[in-house]
């Protein structure tokens, strides 16, 4: 590695003041002769914008592909000559508490409304001794289709009893992510970043087609968890490829970009949602874009970092040489000779198969480890339980869901400016602090007060987006480069389970309405105290190997400690 704190002098071999031994040269150095931010870095970007938009379109699909239409029992037809249905509908279904019809029962048998007749079914007069008696729908559901043809709701019945199984899908499609993150995360290391990239996007297309031909429910709940397994390569690989071409004055700027394309996924999946109603065209219509994906990764680099860790040094050359083109640096041939990468390899290869014990196995590491899969369990667990709950907004669905899209922009460039001026660590504990904050302030308020909930309600999607912007960045510069994908992948399972679990934590309502709002803002205030056990990364160096980690990068209080350096083998 190379000096972390700028202003000191470093002979070669050596550095001075607070400095380490580095060898002849670092891969710093070397992204500092080919350039560390030029067109090259900017086409990778962009090129690696693609799965920024699928994965929200796909994240956040059960808003539209799960929702619940207004519904009631299915009913005799009504008479040809009776013109209020109201009055109607209310000689077969009981009221709630509210004064609402009921979506999940019946009478036993039909009331007659005042000054009404009910033909057919033996009718019995309102005036009865006690409660009329009630039962399920025994002939299924009516829907309203005026919002949505079709949903995954309407085409199996998953309301009322079944409403459970309507959250299923969504957890069991984290849990999907959550498993391919452990999978991708140490098989990129393993094999490669791009390589892994390819496989994540074939198998997001076969599988969204295969959800969308689905004939049951079950078959629909396996194809999407296998759905969510694919997509959990984007969500690990995608951050790492573009920020191991980066030099450290640019990561900032170009990992809010490359975020910024999730918050116009959103949006769009606004916009995709209004256009087509039916559920199945919908997933096809977010499943496709796989398709330029996978052309796209014809341009698209491998990590040189990562090939110089595994030796490879002669196509780690072929990608220095191509990087330095496109950002018009001439190099000569000595300072990228096949003797000098070998020499910086050589530096290097210190964890030749990465294992998630590495994570573990030192002090300094291990206690990164454990603080970010609580931050990153937060983060998801705050963001998708705002996310998916786009109802009591006043808003319609579509309109909603682009509102929430559009607020994460400003939030996006708040983040810009807090981590380069406040550092990750305190933007990271201040964006999980806002949104428990926010969830904790919507408990105050009387319903009267809609407007300011809807505000509160928005706040709360900018900070949990915030928080998610923050902790790819921050976990990534946490992370040596031979364990950078290894501890993406733990921490992004510890994420997905959140992610899991966020859906059925809004069926705590049935124990106590404001449960919900007060777990997901609990579980976020808890991420925020984490995050403030984390290192400031701002203005370091991505560290190559784990001793870099262990010297550097422990928290403020542990930094005059002397820890015996260690070597994480397989």
């Amino acid at each position: 590695m190379v000096q972390v704190v700028s202003g000191l002098n470093c002979a070669e071999g050596a550095c001075s003041g607070d400095g380490w031994w580095v060898g002849s040269m670092g891969f710093e150095e070397l992204l500092e002769q080919v350039g560390g931010f030029g067109l090259f870095q900017v086409r990778n970007v962009f090129l690696l914008a693609l799965p920024r938009l699928i994965m929200p379109m796909q994240f956040l699909l059960p808003i539209f592909l799960a929702a619940v239409p207004a519904h009631h029992c299915a009913l005799p037809g009504t008479p040809a000559n009776f013109s209020h249905q109201d009055a109607w509908l209310e000689g077969y279904l009981p009221q709630e508490p509210d004064g609402t019809l009921s979506s999940c029962l019946r009478f036993t048998h039909p009331q007659a409304p005042h000054n009404t007749t009910l033909q057919g079914e033996g009718q019995s007069p309102r005036k009865l001794q006690g409660e009329p008696s009630t039962e399920p729908c025994p002939q299924g559901w009516e829907y309203d289709r005026s919002e949505f043809s079709s949903t995954i709701a309407t085409e199996w019945d998953l309301v009322c009893e079944q409403r459970g199984l309507n959250r299923v899908t969504s957890t069991l499609f984290f849990a999907g992510v959550l498993v391919g993150a452990v999978s991708f995360g140490y098989l990129s290391d393993r094999f490669g970043r791009r390589r892994l990239l390819l496989v994540s996007y074939v198998s997001t297309l076969v599988m969204g087609l295969a959800s969308a031909a689905s004939v049951s429910y079950v078959m629909f709940v396996i194809t999407r968890t296998l759905t969510g397994a694919a997509l959990s390569g984007f969500t690990i690989i995608v951050i790492t490829l573009e920020m191991e071409w980066l030099d450290v004055e640019h990561r900032t700027v170009a990992g809010v970009l490359s975020s910024s394309f999730w918050s116009v996924g959103v949006m769009l999946l606004a916009l995709v949602g209004y256009l087509i109603r039916d559920w199945r065209w919908l997933l096809v219509a977010v499943t496709l874009p796989s398709v330029p994906g996978i052309v796209s990764l014809w341009w698209v680099p491998e990590s040189a970092r990562w090939l110089l860790t595994q030796g490879r040094v002669e196509e780690a050359r072929r990608y220095l040489l191509c990087c330095a083109k496109l950002n018009g640096r001439p190099v000569g041939e000595d300072s990228l000779s096949l003797e000098t990468l070998s020499k910086v390899a050589a530096g290097e290869q210190v964890v030749q198969r990465p294992s998630y014990l590495d994570l573990l196995r030192t002090p300094r590491l291990r206690h990164i480890s454990l603080c970010c899969v609580v931050v990153w369990f937060a983060v998801n667990f705050a963001y998708y339980g705002l996310s998916l709950n786009v109802s009591g907004l006043g808003l319609n669905v579509y309109l909603t869901q682009l509102l929430f899209g559009a607020v994460e922009l400003p939030a996006k460039l708040l983040v810009y400016l807090s981590v380069r001026y406040a550092g990750r660590r305190l933007t990271q504990a201040g964006t999980l602090l806002g949104t428990a904050l926010t969830l904790g302030g919507r408990l105050l308020l009387s319903p009267e007060m809609a407007s300011w909930s809807t505000a509160l309600e928005v706040i709360g999607k900018g900070c949990s987006e915030s928080s998610f912007t923050t902790v790819y960045l921050f976990t990534t510069e946490l992370y040596p480069t031979v364990l950078r994908q290894t501890g993406l992948g733990l921490t992004a399972l510890m994420g997905r389970l959140g992610g899991s679990l966020a859906p059925l934590a809004t069926l705590l309502d049935g124990v106590w309405l404001p449960l919900p709002k007060l777990t997901y803002g609990g579980i976020a205030l808890l991420g925020a105290c984490t995050a403030l056990l984390l290192p400031e990364t701002r203005h370091a160096q991505l560290p190559e190997t784990i001793q870099d980690v262990e010297r550097k990068s422990a928290p403020s209080s542990l930094q005059e400690e002397e820890i015996p350096m260690k070597q994480a083998h397989d």
